[in-house]
């Protein structure tokens, strides 16, 4: 039998809020999103008056992290290669996504869930879903 480490309710808990302080802090809006190690959603926070397509962007942004085992934009940086692009239509479902904004979450080298954000730029989407995943590593719940 296998046995693996996945993320709970607890971790992400400590993320949303790590996420919505600094979201708050700067007076932004945006959508949240939690999954496990398999891509289901444990949490989703939709902060201020962010917008509606944010919350099927991020929940897709987390599935897609934590199935691919890697970050959203390297797999939509792969997808526009001009020598090696692929249709991202390939991986076969359409909640796969390429947008920044999803990080995997590690535990002793293997992933246990991933972050999203969604409703700011790519790359506030990815560094405030990295944020989240620091603060799972300081409260000592992953790395």
């Amino acid at each position: 039998m296998k046995r693996y480490a996945s993320l709970d309710h607890a971790d992400a808990m400590v993320a949303i809020e790590a996420i919505r302080a600094e979201l708050e802090r700067r007076g932004k809006a945006a959508v949240v999103a939690v999954a496990d190690d398999h891509g289901e959603l444990l949490s989703l926070l939709r902060v201020g008056a962010a917008p509606l397509p944010s919350i099927t962007i991020a929940t897709n942004k987390a599935w897609t992290a934590a199935r691919e085992r890697k970050q959203t934009r390297d797999i939509g940086r792969a997808s526009r290669d001009p020598q090696s692009g692929f249709d991202i239509a390939y991986y076969g479902d359409p909640k796969m996504v390429g947008w920044g904004g999803g990080v995997p979450v590690l535990a002793d080298g293997e992933v246990v869930g991933a972050i999203a954000v969604s409703g700011l730029s790519s790359e506030e989407d990815a560094e405030l879903a990295s944020l989240g995943a620091a603060q799972i590593a300081g409260a000592g719940r992953a790395s």
